[in-house]
């Protein structure tokens, strides 16, 4: 199964459509414009509920971010210190991440188990990232897994 996450070339803030294998739009991202550090929401599209969200923790030496889904936090994505590739500290349902994730091409495993993927398409006028992952279940926690990474990398903190 796949989800495809472009990113809206005109827009103020980082806001993203969301849509599953056969371009049906699922979610709607959208970021905070006024606000102190990255807060942004996923909404449904069907429904129109806000479904997960990410938000920036303040007053730490490098970006973290919090993972939030239906209101609970599930887990945490610290940036860590390094010279020369980003480094991340993730706490998030056991999860562990490997890959170029300034080049958008990383996999995401459980005890040797793959999760997902995620790979940036070239040659779109927007950013376009493609989510393979095989358990339906694991859609909502591994988009929002995408976004806080995303969230790192373009941290105005780093």
């Amino acid at each position: 199964m796949q989800l495809y996450i472009k990113q809206r070339v005109f827009s103020w803030t980082d806001s993203y459509d969301v849509y599953d294998e056969t371009g049906e739009p699922r979610y709607e991202v959208r970021a905070e414009f006024f606000s102190f550090g990255h807060q942004i929401h996923v909404f449904d599209k069907r429904s129109g509920r806000e479904v997960g969200s990410i938000h920036q923790k303040l007053l730490t030496f490098l970006p973290q971010f919090e993972i939030v889904i239906d209101g609970q936090t599930c887990g945490t994505i610290r940036k860590e210190f390094s010279f020369f590739k980003p480094h991340y500290c993730i706490d998030y349902r056991g999860w562990d991440v490997e890959g170029d994730f300034m080049g958008w091409d990383y996999q995401v495993t459980s005890t040797d188990q793959e999760i997902m993927s995620i790979s940036k398409e070239i040659f779109n006028w927007s950013d376009t990232y493609v989510l393979h992952y095989t358990n339906p279940a694991n859609e909502m926690p591994g988009l929002l897994l995408v976004l806080a990474i995303d969230a790192a990398n373009c941290s105005d903190n780093s």
